[in-house]
């Protein structure tokens, strides 16, 4: 959905990872050794492009595609327990970390992220932004995820604003398709970090 230059969002909702932190290289370093211990394939743009999927449904695919027995829910946690040291280097994201603290005190803000919340809170306790957000939704919040909008309704729900009446931040197609799908004017963060 594109809006008219004049929108005037009553709130803003903002995925984390490639959007508010820099955290899409440190999560690949641990899918790197989490699907070679098990003996899966995953290509580094085929992880990319899997942006805002949480990880135990991307094992499940896997799993499912190259033919393999595999507990994908505690694979999943493997790869968070590989995640979480890695947390200390991650750095925000200048250009989009601005446009909520810009806004924060003057409309309600939300994180729609389809990390887990005990990741997602400590990336943005990290970064020292958790503060300006009025509620942080994970993909445990909802049952279909991206490109579903559900994370996003439920984070517009959460902040008592009309999906409609709302902004949402994201970096990747699906997290873009989800958006739109709530209603929402989206903004590809791609484009601001390229611009500056």
């Amino acid at each position: 959905m594109t809006r008219q230059n004049n929108f005037q969002p009553q709130g803003l909702i903002f995925d984390c990872d490639g959007t508010l932190a820099d955290t899409m290289p440190l999560h690949w370093h641990a899918w790197q050794i989490v699907t070679q211990r098990h003996n899966l394939h995953l290509s580094e743009d085929r992880f990319y492009s899997f942006g805002g999927v949480p990880s135990r449904d991307i094992l499940k695919l896997l799993a499912q595609e190259q033919g393999r027995s595999l507990d994908h829910i505690a694979v999943a946690h493997e790869k968070e327990e590989m995640y979480l040291p890695l947390i200390a280097r991650a750095e925000p994201i200048h250009a989009v970390v601005e446009i909520a603290k810009a806004n924060h005190g003057k409309i309600p803000m939300a994180v729609a992220s389809g990390g887990t919340q005990q990741i997602i809170v400590r990336v943005l306790e990290h970064l020292k932004i958790r503060d300006l957000f009025d509620a942080v939704v994970t993909s445990e919040m909802v049952k279909h995820q991206k490109p579903a909008p559900d994370i996003f309704l439920e984070a517009a729900k959460r902040i008592g604003v009309e999906p409609k009446l709302c902004r949402g931040y994201e970096d990747t197609e699906l997290g873009l398709t989800a958006i739109r799908a709530a209603g929402m004017e989206a903004v590809d963060v791609r484009e601001l970090i390229t611009k500056r």
